[in-house]
């Protein structure tokens, strides 16, 4: 899941590469908290709780009542990514989001970016806070930390969502790396131009007409310095940081999980969609697409055959044509899915 980062969310990329090409898209352009006269609109309370010594993380708490959801944002994203999206969760329930270790306001340690570290990172504010039964939602690497504190702490979790994150990350993604090269130009258009740079609202532009979807502001003011004409600076976030999550990562055992799940995945756009959109100049250009699409829907079908094949019961979302932001991309779908899961628990 790591690269020196593109930038964020490529369409359609499988969610191997996603998970950290597009995490890191982010994260190269990592997190690192600012100060400017700039106000958060979103309606959150921010605190601080320690996991360690010396390490504290930053924990967002949206308010409302009911059985606590927890979000946990990708590799190179903060909990603010969810601001807007988390708001509307908060009708039947009390919406917290946690900034992992290494990113945004978060601390910056040498060390302790594993799976089961970053998991008993999340347990460690569940205690704090005193959150009886949560229920887990998290995007990409944050699937990571789902299945290795459900499966370690059984009995602290009511549930479990995945948002286009249930895969295996250990997964050998360098052979679709090198096909991928092979794709029309403009689809391997990763990193934004200068010009976006300029402002965040420039930023925002070039992620809605290049991505289709937009993150928050105060998800790119966590990220990015602010300089004072108002352009995006540099990130704060190491490189090590991104490298020592991978290299924690761990191949998906979902045997121990004895709770509820809900799992997202997005699928790529149809074949004959992207074909006409690319235009392929000549037949290697056409068949790395038609490999491309292939290795895309394959992945996605046998992830979510694994989650099943362990966990029967749980209920399993495809959406085609979605940005693996997938609450971004398909806030309604996503939203309508999560509250009647939600519902459940009532």
């Amino acid at each position: 899941m790591k690269f020196r980062r593109l930038s964020i969310a490529a369409p359609m990329e499988n969610f191997l590469v996603r998970l950290f090409v597009l995490g890191l898209a982010v994260s190269a352009t990592s997190c690192t908290h600012n100060s400017t006269s700039w106000h958060d609109p979103s309606k959150h309370r921010l605190q601080f709780v320690t996991v360690e010594d010396d390490i504290r993380l930053e924990v967002l708490d949206w308010g409302g009542s009911g059985r606590p959801v927890v979000l946990l944002a990708g590799s190179g994203n903060t909990a603010h990514v969810f601001d807007g999206f988390a708001e509307k969760v908060t009708g039947l329930n009390h919406v917290y989001g946690i900034t992992r270790r290494g990113y945004g306001a978060s601390s910056r340690p040498a060390s302790g970016f594993s799976a089961q570290r970053l998991a008993d990172d999340v347990l460690n504010v569940l205690d704090s806070l005193h959150l009886a039964a949560p229920v887990l939602v998290g995007h990409s690497l944050g699937g990571q930390e789902l299945t290795a504190l459900a499966s370690s702490h059984p009995n602290r979790i009511a549930g479990l969502v995945y948002m286009d994150s249930a895969a295996d990350p250990t997964f050998n993604w360098l052979p679709y790396q090198e096909l991928r090269k092979k794709l029309p130009a403009a689809m391997n258009v990763t990193v934004p131009p200068p010009a976006a740079y300029k402002s965040f609202q420039a930023y925002r532009d070039w992620q809605e007409s290049n991505r289709g979807i937009v993150f928050p502001e105060s998800e790119l003011r966590n990220c990015f310095a602010a300089q004072p004409d108002g352009s995006m600076g540099s990130y704060g976030t190491p490189a090590s940081v991104g490298d020592a999550i991978f290299a924690g990562m761990l191949k998906p055992d979902y045997s121990r999980i004895r709770v509820p799940v809900l799992a997202f995945y997005a699928l790529p756009a149809p074949l004959k969609n992207q074909l006409q959109q690319y235009k392929p100049q000549n037949a290697t250009e056409r068949e790395a697409i038609e490999q491309v699409y292939a290795a895309d829907v394959s992945f996605s079908r046998r992830s979510s055959r694994s989650l099943q094949g362990s966990l029967p019961g749980a209920r399993i979302i495809e959406l085609p044509e979605a940005n693996h932001y997938v609450f971004l991309s398909n806030e309604t779908d996503v939203l309508r899915e999560l509250r009647a899961f939600l519902a459940g628990f009532h």
